[in-house]
């Protein structure tokens, strides 16, 4: 059809003449309603943004020599952000003649995993790296993995 009659047919029906494929021989046109194909296309990116997992790394770090409490705390912490629905990357440092024996932390860090296994996995398998042993534990996908944003305590009424 010549540009002329399809610029009056979309005049007449009060829509756009719109190029969908440019490149085609001929080229291809379709009449619409510009605005609202914008307005939906930007409704349909806005949706997908807000359905996008937003992926968190916590840190812990961790000694091959810690105190059994101190591991209780440290693991408490862990299961705290697998809770949350973060990843979680454990890291023990060696210092001095640590670093001579790796399987200490090794040992601690597969402790850890038995222990959150209800909780979360093993994402990467312990690592030496350096002076470093790093593993990575992720949360079941039961686990809520969306994280917009908090919903505050309600604060206690005060009466006098």
């Amino acid at each position: 059809m010549p540009i002329g009659k399809a610029l009056e047919l979309a005049a007449e029906s009060d829509l756009d003449l719109v190029e969908v494929a440019p490149m085609a021989r001929p080229p291809v046109c379709k009449l619409m309603d510009y605005g609202k194909f914008k307005y939906e296309s930007a409704q349909k990116a806005r949706e997908a943004r807000r359905n996008q997992a937003l992926t968190v790394i916590k840190e812990m770090k961790l000694r091959p020599k810690i105190d059994s409490h101190d591991y209780e705390t440290k693991k408490g912490h862990v299961e705290r952000f697998l809770k949350a629905g973060d990843k979680v990357k454990v890291t023990i440092m060696f210092r001095g003649r640590e670093q001579s024996r790796p399987e200490l932390g090794f040992r601690l860090l597969q402790r850890l995993a038995e222990d959150i296994v209800d909780l979360g996995f093993v994402e990467s398998s312990p690592k030496q790296d350096g002076r470093n042993m790093v593993m990575v534990v992720a949360p079941h996908r039961s686990t809520k993995t969306t994280r917009i944003g908090r919903v505050a305590e309600p604060e206690p009424e005060v009466t006098e």
